[in-house]
């Protein structure tokens, strides 16, 4: 572009005119990647000329740094404040195969991601008002990194970040983590498709110490967890919200942990659905400290999924820092989970653990549907599960549940409302199972189960409990079974035996006069 025709640019975007050549937002200044010499044919790399442009746009007071439609090949460049960049349709940021144009980038804020990836094909730290938009494509080009994490580059990598937008933009084929927004603030992730199945460790969207962060209208399918919030260092990941998702993946499509040192605050996901997905559904893991509270899941749909719901409040303790003592357990509670259709559940089932001495306190499943493949027999439902404290959490750790449908172990003030589980096989396995829980309540549930199994519900050590208005499937010997030296304050009532021959039947060891039931 000549000196004539720049200049002209400028001063239309200064005032908000929009020429034919160009886009233009009111008020802002637009910066055409073009205009530094980036060629856009895919072959010529373009890495100079775009962090010349993002550098032309900060020293501007900020603006839009402009793609047009073309192929741009880059390695790492360096967002700075004010700047957002903008691909038009048919522009597509073409991330470079080679490694070497992808220099190690250290950040100054310390976390266990110190032992991932230090190399970004967009990267930002300690910015205000930054960003990436428009209907074009970032494309990493991920097949071609093989190996450990560091020779893997994170696509999108913004560190205590403030005032973040991404939206209507494409993600495909990250070599390593799709986008880490690590200890940001006020971070708007809208619109976003993400496709990227082609490399380990492909997470949709890491939302890592975060606070205020918005996430809406995504779409992703991603080879990781396909959005996943952590804590990686002590500070926690608090007022979140996640709404109008579409998610399918190979491992968890909404997930809390593994990572939690921080801890999570105050997180609500609602209206999302997800489908093709080979572990957890929901997935809220506790394992290196940190506590969870307040935390809500409403208006969720499955199909497809390994399980519906794993809830796991573990003891692995990995410090975010070398040198650092060993994190105490932590904590998990006030969880509800409400509106929830799920089909195609898995074989194993779904869990709720805490460990010995630190039960999962304050969980509500309201309104919740549940099916499963089934297929589990007597010797499953008989089978003795480990307390596994330290183990990587994955609803697959226990292997096969002895319930087909819900095993809660180690739990206080547990709600299940209006809860209906079924299965697609004929399963020998209690549709629920709580062992050494106090406090719960069973109201208006409908708990599918096969004529074989021992009961519809078991409870083993459970004090202080209440189930009413609960059915079963019809001509089932026992609707609930009482076990363990532990058991008391069973209340049982407006039951009828639920479809069941019995309402209640107590194993040997039950304190006597234990299982009683009223009309």
């Amino acid at each position: 572009m000549d000196a004539g025709r720049r200049e002209l640019l400028r001063c239309a975007a200064a005032v908000g005119v929009l020429l034919p050549w160009e886009p233009a937002w009111a008020g802002e200044a637009v910066f055409n990647v073009r205009d530094q010499g980036a060629a856009g044919d895919g072959v010529q790399a373009a890495t100079k000329s775009i962090q010349a442009a993002i550098d032309v746009c900060a020293a501007a007071g900020g603006g839009r740094v402009y793609f047009p439609p073309g192929r741009y090949l880059s390695g790492t460049v360096y967002l700075k404040s004010g700047v957002h960049l903008y691909l038009e349709a048919g522009a597509v940021l073409l991330g470079s195969r080679e490694l070497k144009d992808y220099p190690e980038t250290v950040a100054a804020f310390r976390s266990y991601t110190d032992n991932y990836t230090d190399k970004s094909l967009i990267y930002g730290e300690r910015l205000e008002n930054v960003g990436i938009a428009g209907p074009g494509t970032l494309d990493g080009q991920g097949a071609a990194f093989k190996g450990p994490y560091k020779v893997r580059p994170y696509m999108l990598r913004l560190i205590e970040c403030r005032r973040v937008l991404v939206e209507n933009v494409a993600f495909v084929d990250s070599p390593m983590w799709v986008q880490h927004y690590l200890a940001c603030e006020d971070v708007h992730l809208r619109g976003v498709r993400v496709s990227s199945r082609c490399n380990e460790n492909n997470d949709g969207i890491d939302i890592d110490c975060c606070s205020r962060v918005r996430i809406s209208d995504c779409d992703i399918s991603s080879g990781d967890d396909a959005i996943v919030l952590k804590s990686t260092a002590a500070r926690p990941c608090s007022d979140i919200t996640i709404a109008n998702c579409v998610l399918s993946t190979l491992c968890s499509a909404l997930k809390l942990g593994t990572e939690s040192n921080g801890g999570f605050q105050n997180v609500v996901v609602s209206n999302c659905t997800m489908y093709d997905t080979r572990l957890a559904g929901i997935a809220v893991e506790m394992v290196d400290g940190g506590g969870l509270e307040r935390v809500a899941f409403t208006g969720i749909t499955m199909k497809g999924v390994g399980t519906p719901l794993f809830i796991r409040l573990g003891d692995r303790a990995r410090p975010f820092k070398a040198g650092m003592q060993r994190p105490p357990v932590g904590s998990l509670r006030d969880v509800l989970i409400s509106n929830v259709i799920a089909v195609g559940g898995g074989a194993i089932g779904s869990s709720i653990t805490g460990l010995p001495g630190y039960p999962v306190e304050g969980i509500t499943l309201d309104n919740v549907r549940l099916g499963f493949t089934g297929g589990g027999t007597l010797a499953d439902g008989l089978k003795k599960i480990e307390e596994l404290p330290s183990s990587y959490p994955e609803f697959s750790m226990f292997d096969r549940l002895p319930a087909y449908g819900i095993y809660c172990r180690h739990a206080r003030n547990v709600v299940l409302r209006n809860v209906e589980t079924r299965y697609e096989t004929e399963d020998a396995r209690p549709a629920l199972v709580c062992d050494d829980v106090e406090d719960l309540t069973v109201d208006a549930g409908a708990w599918r189960t096969h004529g074989s199994a021992s009961a519809a519900i078991k409870l083993v050590d459970v004090r202080r409990a209440m189930i009413r208005d609960t059915r079963t499937t019809p001509g089932v010997r026992t609707l609930v079974r009482v076990e363990g030296r532990s058991s008391s304050g069973i209340d049982i009532s407006r039951c009828s035996a639920g479809g069941a021959h019995r309402v209640c039947e107590a194993a040997p060891e039950v304190p006597a006069g234990l299982c009683g039931s009223n009309p």
